[in-house]
């Protein structure tokens, strides 16, 4: 099983009109994407979050039960509000969006959350929101220090967020959960910040010693990094109206189906078929609004894999 630990929050998208704009609510938050990704796509998964005891806490509290999770511990929290993502799109659907984090649940999980969760896991799956936090950045060690206590599997989406550390050497504090993980995904601007090298592959290789890497690549698929040897998978063809978690279906879809394997015994056909599965995921997820709503099943990505 999956279990990610981090952030469920309220994306509200902006609606524009004559009179002006009205938001919509729909859940969000990363690793909460992650979780449902998975589940969606036909793997086992759970999740573990905090939200505030308030009418979005409750909305998101009741939307999670909702969707047949394998594990579920989500606690509302009756002394911080949820958190909220106020999320506007362009003509592309390339979305910008502010965090409203002012006295807020995300980073409040506690330890005896974690440990239950690390013995049910095969993957760990971290979310980094937490991590513009002091507090947060205590649960996100002792998650690390738990996850390789019990021998299971670490995973980290960077998802860097400059914007919620408030004068903080993000990149420095990001940088040891970099290291600390078995399995990291960057986009390609995150990977610039983090790696070294002039070329690609240079970067890539950089950042994945003792690792599995992968490098969303949008339209163009991704590339992973394994034991030295780089290798682009590429894409289905969509036209997107909404790109707000795509790389959470892609990572969702593509830690589901590494949950129990031995990652390096992987050949470069088997990861080439995973790979492809979960640029998929990502893909049709773009089709839809909202990060959950669009996330499609095992039998849509494989119809759509075999349509290309």
């Amino acid at each position: 099983m999956v279990i990610s630990i981090g952030e469920v929050l309220v994306d509200l998208f902006g609606m524009y009109s004559d009179n002006g704009v009205s938001y919509k609510q729909c859940a969000g938050g990363a690793p909460f994407n992650v979780a449902c990704a998975a589940k969606r796509a036909g793997y086992e998964s759970g999740f573990v979050g905090r939200v505030g005891d308030d009418l979005f806490g409750k909305f998101l509290s009741q939307f999670a039960n909702g969707l047949g999770l394998d594990y579920l511990d989500i606690v509302e929290d009756k002394s911080a509000n949820t958190t909220l993502a106020i999320v506007q799109l362009d003509s592309e659907g390339e979305r910008s969006f502010c965090f409203y984090r002012k006295n807020t649940a995300d980073y409040l999980i506690d330890e005896e959350q974690v440990i239950s969760a690390v013995k049910r896991a095969k993957i760990v799956h971290l979310g980094t929101l937490m991590l513009g936090k002091d507090e947060g950045e205590r649960i996100a060690d002792f998650v690390v220090a738990e996850t390789k206590k019990q021998g299971k599997t670490l995973s980290l989406d960077v998802n860097y967020r400059d914007d919620i550390f408030a004068g903080k050497n993000a990149v420095e504090i990001y940088r040891k959960y970099v290291q600390a993980a078995d399995i990291v995904k960057f986009s390609e601007e995150e990977l610039d910040m983090f790696a070294t090298g002039t070329t690609f592959e240079e970067k890539i290789k950089s950042v994945a010693e003792g690792k599995l890497v992968c490098v969303t690549l949008g339209k163009n698929g991704s590339a992973y990094c394994l034991n030295g040897k780089v290798v682009r998978v590429g894409s289905i063809s969509v036209k997107p109206v909404d790109t707000t978690g795509a790389g959470d279906a892609f990572f969702g879809c593509l830690l589901g189906q590494l949950a129990g394997k031995d990652i390096n015994a992987l050949t470069e056909a088997e990861l080439g078929v995973i790979f492809a599965r979960a640029n998929a995921c990502g893909a049709i997820t773009t089709t839809g609004y909202g990060a959950v709503d669009p996330l499609p099943t095992r039998e849509q990505i494989e119809k759509a894999i075999s349509a290309k």
